[in-house]
């Protein structure tokens, strides 16, 4: 199915998502039960000019020279993928990790271009052959390279290529939690860029959903009890299987939501703090996603005799025990839970509370450099923290440069700015954050270079729907 790229043209529901603020939940780190991931980005090597402990922060700062830091830097990373190839475990863990650093960091597509078959091979080989932690950076590679490439053929072949390699570590159980984890996510931010076809997609979730339904109990029942080190990998699969449920045909949506709607409250129990948060984060996309649905498509979800007469909105049957959960979890003031756990669980809950309830997404504000994103919508909110999740403080060069990103947030043309605006970048990053803000308000009552301070960019896109989109939407809401 040929991808329709449509700038910042709006999609139902869930569209990609236009910006978002990253406060609460991640899918694969954060608390105890995800230390296995977090083994997969902490490696020593042996590979040659392998980056050093200050590597991430290096390879994030201004360059003097750029056009000689870029040929240094590519330098590197011939011997990055040099040593993928390595006989030694230990040296291709640290090459990974450093290609790893690199793709967060920089945009580097023309030089991935050249060498996709190559790199595809090498992760091919570290995915199949690989164990753990190898396995755990050789996926969480393949999805940068897949933000690198984009939906272009490269990222299309590279993700079809892999695909199969990722569905199969995720689903099988002796494998390591850190590297089902890091397929799970891969998984789903590969199908998100590069999936051409509706069946990729449905393929896609089906793997998903099958990893994180088998921790919900059947009907009423109680779900199961999740082993802690499994909790971290549940909440990857959740969370990357809503990340696709935001490009999902509507005709494959309402038959979703009819089965596991009224399954997922049960994993608001979870022992897991993320899980907890991924859940009532994925409730609200899901009630997001239904009031977008048509009166016919509520039809499959409502029980209610075919003569009826349709009903507009929604309405969960269970929605007085839901609203109780959330209330609860929104309220949650145990002292058995850490502090910081408490206040993250309770920020997100009353949110989702309030949308439950209300039906109104709370606003958040994303600024980098000069420009400004707005975030009001579940689906927004998924799409960007997916990107943030994984290239973690290079998301606002990537924001700023990536023409992938710009396009599914709506930003338009990569800015071309001039010598004080890139110094008045600099002092607010590094020195006076105070700066930025007057910079802002200054020149938006002026002309802006492209039009970078973007308020709800796609709400207005011309779309006949009413829900905001992110902008890219090769798989359109329609059956």
């Amino acid at each position: 199915m040929p991808r329709a790229r449509k700038g910042s043209a709006p999609r139902r529901g869930g569209q990609r998502s236009g910006g978002g603020a990253r406060s609460s939940t991640q899918a694969d780190s954060g608390s105890s039960e995800d230390e296995a991931a977090s083994e997969a980005r902490s490696t020593t090597s042996e590979c040659p000019s392998l980056l050093s402990t200050a590597a991430e922060e290096s390879f994030g700062g201004d360059a003097v020279d750029e056009q000689g830091q870029q040929e240094d830097l590519e330098e590197k990373l011939k011997e990055y993928v040099d040593c993928l190839t390595d006989k030694s475990a230990k040296t291709r863990q640290g090459a990974l990790e450093s290609l790893r650093l690199a793709l967060a960091a920089h945009l580097l597509s023309d030089f991935l271009l050249e060498r996709s078959l190559t790199v595809a091979d090498a992760l091919e080989k570290c995915l199949k052959k690989g164990k753990g932690e190898e396995q755990a950076l050789a996926a969480a590679v393949l999805g940068l390279l897949c933000i690198q490439l984009g939906p272009g053929p490269k990222g299309e072949e590279l993700f079809h290529s892999l695909q199969p390699l990722l569905v199969s570590v995720l689903s099988d159980s002796t494998a390591s939690p850190a590297a089902r984890l890091h397929c799970a996510s891969a998984l789903g931010l590969g199908c998100y860029v590069a999936a051409t076809d509706v069946q990729d997609l449905v393929s896609c979730l089906t793997c998903l959903e099958g990893v994180f339904s088998r921790s919900c109990g059947v009907g009423g029942s109680t779900a199961p009890v999740v082993p802690v080190s499994l909790q971290g990998l549940l909440c990857a699969a959740l969370q990357a299987w809503a990340l696709l449920l935001t490009i999902c045909p509507s005709a494959h949506i309402s038959r979703i939501l009819d089965r596991q709607l009224p399954r997922l409250p049960q994993l608001l129990s979870s022992e897991s703090v993320n899980l907890r948060m991924a859940a009532g984060e994925t409730i609200a996309l899901l009630f997001e996603l239904t009031r977008d649905l048509e009166p016919t498509e509520l039809r499959l979800l409502l029980p209610r005799p075919p003569s009826l007469p349709l009903q507009e909105d929604f309405v969960y049957e269970d929605m007085e025990a839901l609203c109780n959960m959330l209330r609860t979890l929104a309220t949650d003031s145990n002292k058995y839970r850490a502090k910081a756990d408490r206040r993250r669980q309770r920020s997100t809950f009353r949110s989702v509370l309030h949308f439950v309830e209300g039906g109104e997404c709370e606003e958040e504000t994303i600024r980098f450099g000069l420009e400004v994103l707005y975030v009001d919508s579940w689906a927004r909110r998924r799409v960007y923290a997916a990107f943030k999740d994984a290239l973690g403080s290079g998301m606002h060069h990537h924001l700023q440069n990536n023409e992938l990103l710009r396009d599914i947030f709506g930003l338009g043309p990569v800015l071309v700015l001039d010598a004080t605006a890139l110094k008045a970048c600099k002092i607010s990053r590094f020195e006076k954050e105070e700066h930025i803000v007057n910079v802002i308000l200054k020149t938006s009552k002026g002309d802006f270079p492209g039009g970078s301070v973007v308020k709800n960019p796609l709400a207005n896109a011309g779309d006949t729907s009413s829900s905001p989109s992110p902008g890219r939407s090769h798989m359109p809401r329609s059956s």
